[in-house]
């Protein structure tokens, strides 16, 4: 893992109400989302949030992607608004930036690289829902644009224990460092 916390961001990813709130382990998961986004303020490390949003009746989604269209056909009637809402244990403070992305990956259909070039972010703190989902899609993307990359496994989940598991023990550390809050708070 990069030392230099001049070139880090921690990304929260995909932490908003209607999307973590049908796991498990919500409590659990945003206590240590918090936790590891207290820390990355006390070092100077900036957090960024990365939501998943569309415009009024999902336009932006093609009924042949399978992920988003069941979202699309659910979400018909719902307000935008509500579905993009950061929970309140993981809010950004005044002045953070959000960025809005239209696919699982936080860099498809959004500005997220164009705000780590311009910050000179090079190394990237990955937490969020799901493991399976959003955090490995950008973990590959990521990896494909020559980022550092780095997992907090702890700070991740998915629907499937196990899919977690792997992924973290076996895909991630393949393209990343993987490693606990804990770890990452012990090593500064």
């Amino acid at each position: 893992m990069d030392a230099n916390n001049q070139n880090t961001a921690l990304l929260v990813m995909d932490m908003q109400v209607a999307v973590i709130s049908n796991y498990p382990d919500y409590n659990e998961i945003t206590a240590n989302v918090a936790k590891a986004m207290a820390f990355a303020r006390a070092q100077d490390i900036p957090v960024y949030f990365v939501t998943v949003g569309f415009r009024p009746g999902m336009p932006e989604v093609s009924m042949n992607n399978k992920i988003l269209a069941a979202s699309k056909q659910r979400a018909a009637n719902l307000s935008m608004e509500g579905l993009m809402k950061i929970d309140d244990a993981v809010a950004p403070l005044p002045g953070e930036i959000i960025i809005t992305k239209r696919r699982v990956s936080a860099f498809t259909g959004s500005d997220l690289e164009v705000v780590l070039r311009a910050q000179g972010i090079q190394h990237i703190m990955l937490t969020g829902v799901a493991t399976s989902g959003v955090v490995l899609s950008t973990l590959r993307e990521a990896a494909d644009k020559d980022y550092l990359i780095t997992v907090l496994s702890n700070c991740c989940t998915d629907s499937d224990p196990e899919v977690h598991r792997v992924l973290t023990e076996k895909v991630f550390p393949h393209q990343a460092t993987v490693i606990t809050l804990e770890e990452w708070s012990n090593k500064q």
